[in-house]
């Protein structure tokens, strides 16, 4: 899962930034309130942290901005004003939820991890399984299974094979890989997505006789029964 954080103070950034990549998400993060709409705008997440009071823009514009365009990423406010007004108007705006500084890590992780699960359910009939074709994949306790047989994937395989079902069909391109399953800027032309997308493929579709991970010569990767 990959989630985008748009705050300026450095400090709570970096905190924030350091939890969710040791709980397994990758991150983004913007300081500017304008990189922060840009961001969200052009990628996709599967929440955002928000920060109110920003450099160039609110967090509450933001929001909004988003909401009129139709980008509908579940946002947590993250803010230092508590007053019930302003909890009412980050809801108003768009926002799905409001903590207020200082803050616990795990009561954010906890409550970034059910905007997640609330997102998926409108997507999903069951919103901590994803299934495409004999694969199984369990959200929560991230069980993996084709068939009758468990597969263990790390964190990134387990990411791309995610991020894989859930664009099921779609030819991905390498770029937008490395977007959804690393937290880092890589050259495009680095062989890292061929070595994650190798090893997953080995994984799932080695020994079984219907081969689900496709390559598209010249474009991505693709899962697909055909």
């Amino acid at each position: 899962m990959k989630v985008l954080i748009v705050e300026d103070d450095e400090k709570i950034s970096q905190f924030i930034q350091k939890g969710l990549k040791e709980s397994g998400f990758a991150v983004d993060s913007a300081s500017k309130g304008l990189d922060g709409l840009h961001l969200a705008q052009e990628n996709e997440y599967d929440a955002i942290v928000m920060d109110i009071m920003l450099p160039e823009v609110s967090g509450f514009d933001i929001i909004e901005r988003l909401r009129q365009v139709g980008v509908q990423t579940p946002v947590i406010i993250l803010s230092a004003k508590k007053s019930l007004d302003d909890r009412v108007l980050g809801l108003k705006k768009g926002g799905d939820d409001y903590i207020t500084k200082p803050f616990h890590f795990t009561e954010l992780l906890a409550r970034i991890e059910a905007l997640v699960r609330r997102s998926q359910s409108t997507q999903n009939n069951d919103p901590t399984v994803l299934k495409f074709a004999d694969l199984e994949v369990n959200l929560e306790t991230h069980d993996v299974k084709r068939g009758s047989e468990s597969i263990h994937l790390n964190q990134k395989e387990f990411r791309l094979l995610c991020f894989l079902i859930k664009n099921a069909k779609k030819v991905v391109t390498k770029t937008r890989i490395l977007e959804h399953v690393y937290e880092y800027d890589f050259d495009p032309q680095t062989n890292v997505v061929d070595v994650l997308v190798f090893r997953l493929r080995t994984k799932i579709d080695k020994n079984f006789d219907k081969k689900l991970l496709h390559t598209v010569r010249g474009i991505g990767y693709q899962l697909n029964e055909e």
